[in-house]
């Protein structure tokens, strides 16, 4: 066992921030409770901070709005697209609700949407890594231990697809299939593994002349017990960190491809879809699409410190 204090300091860091993250997007949603319904007409862009006060009348409508001012027996509910005068007998029940990171152009609060669209988000990314790493390390290895000829089939075909734009694979790809969780998550795994299958190949050669696997092989046994006993172990600091830095490109990846339009549905909240959205907004409220790009800036960089955190260790 390594004693904390020895550990480096950028993977604590990446390490914590990840771990704040994961913990926000789980339990923010238990904590928060009951966000306010969306309401495009009138708490439209919201700023952060702002005391929503939510009003549900006899007719089943809800209205949500920053500003409710009373004048006699009726209620002023103004927004930036609609003002109603609503009689103060309709009126259900009233609650305020805060919105701590305010609302995008529908209505919908944007912390909310946040947490459920990091879930997605990490979620897509970590098993399009996983897809990757299994691609990568069965190429890696089948090309490092299967005889001239395999290894240069294997290898000339890897050289030939990172020689091609991933992004611009990326792109294609998504454009002829339809958008969805596990459409995505085969996309960015398939798209990725190029790279950690020739670093597996290099780690593999360079340990496969030891005398302990040559041993193995003397001795007669299976070689996926040599894979698993004897080149996994040897080989797993180099690709846990080429794992983490990954995971930050697959989040952008993701991102960008929502950005433009050709991840998830647009009902569907991820961080990439958030900032485009916000971009449409931009001159008239910052919030929207600033705040999901900070998080999105902020996942790749704690993924980053992880990586080179990896490393030193």
């Amino acid at each position: 066992m390594i004693a904390a204090h020895r550990l480096p300091r950028r993977l604590i860091a990446g390490a914590t921030g990840l771990l704040a993250i994961c913990c926000a997007i789980i339990l923010g949603p238990h904590f928060l409770g009951p966000g306010p319904p969306s309401d495009p007409a009138h708490s439209a862009l919201a700023p952060p901070g702002t005391m929503l006060r939510v009003l549900e009348l006899d007719d089943g409508r809800t209205l949500v709005s920053p500003s409710v001012t009373a004048e006699g027996d009726l209620l002023i509910v103004d927004g930036p697209y609609s003002r109603e005068e609503i009689p103060e007998a309709l009126v259900f029940s009233s609650r305020m609700v805060r919105s701590w990171l305010g609302t995008d152009r529908y209505g919908r609060d944007i912390l909310r949407l946040m947490l459920v669209g990091g879930r997605l988000s990490l979620m897509i990314a970590g098993l399009g890594a996983l897809v990757s790493l299994i691609v990568g390390l069965a190429v890696g290895m089948g090309a490092a231990t299967g005889g001239r000829w395999i290894d240069t089939l294997l290898m000339r075909g890897v050289d030939a697809l990172m020689a091609f734009p991933t992004l611009l694979l990326l792109i294609l790809c998504a454009a002829v299939l339809d958008p969805g969780p596990a459409t995505l998550v085969v996309l960015l795994g398939l798209t990725s593994w190029m790279g950690l299958a020739r670093l597996v190949r290099g780690q593999v050669l360079s340990v496969r002349e030891r005398q302990f696997v040559m041993a193995a092989r003397v001795a007669g046994t299976p070689w996926y017990r040599v894979w698993s006993w004897h080149f996994l172990p040897e080989i797993r600091g180099p690709v846990a960190q080429d794992v983490a830095l990954r995971l930050g490109d697959l989040v952008l990846a993701e991102a960008t491809l929502s950005y433009l339009g050709l991840g998830l549905p647009p009902t569907t909240p991820t961080w990439g879809l958030l900032v485009s959205e916000g971009h449409r907004v931009m001159m008239d409220a910052w919030w929207p699409a600033t705040i999901p790009g900070l998080a999105i800036a902020f996942l790749v960089i704690c993924f980053a410190l992880i990586g080179d955190g990896i490393q030193e260790l």
